[in-house]
């Protein structure tokens, strides 16, 4: 993983990123510029309101567990230029572990839409971290809220 310390040893993949941070991981492509944010400071953004969520997997996927509040398109309907204006919220593209949301990210920078930014470890990364999120109740089958646990 690339170092969030200056530059690191992957081509074209400095730590300067959104709003100028220095610690999000920020790769040069040769259409764009592509943000990979950890769970952790997704969160921090989410928390306070400044990105939406779009969650790329599966409707099964996102029906057993999702994080709250994120918004369903499935990769395989996704088209870059009909997704909403990033006026006044960044949109972060999240999928199961963080595959399917860079090709997302990609087809996006490739269709001129620009800032692009997606989860580092996708839904996983997000567990992994501790981070709540909406289960399934398996005992009734309904929607239930998972709290925050330490990681580890």
């Amino acid at each position: 993983m690339p170092s969030k310390e200056g530059f690191s040893g992957l081509k074209g993949t400095a730590v300067v990123g959104w709003d100028g941070r220095p610690d999000v991981e920020t790769e040069d492509t040769n259409v764009g510029k592509l943000e990979t944010w950890t769970p952790e400071e997704v969160a921090a953004a989410y928390e306070k309101g400044e990105i939406a969520l779009i969650d790329v997997r599966t409707p099964q996927e996102y029906m057993f567990e999702h994080i709250e509040g994120a918004l369903l398109l499935p990769m395989s309907f996704v088209n870059a230029e009909k997704l909403p204006s990033q006026e006044g919220k960044r949109l972060v593209i999240y999928c199961g572990s963080s595959v399917r949301s860079d090709r997302v990210a990609r087809q996006c920078l490739a269709k001129g839409i620009q800032p692009v930014t997606h989860m580092e470890g996708g839904f996983t990364g997000w567990k992994q971290a501790g981070l709540p999120d909406i289960g399934t109740d398996m005992a009734t089958g309904g929607p239930t809220r998972v709290p925050a646990k330490k990681p580890g």
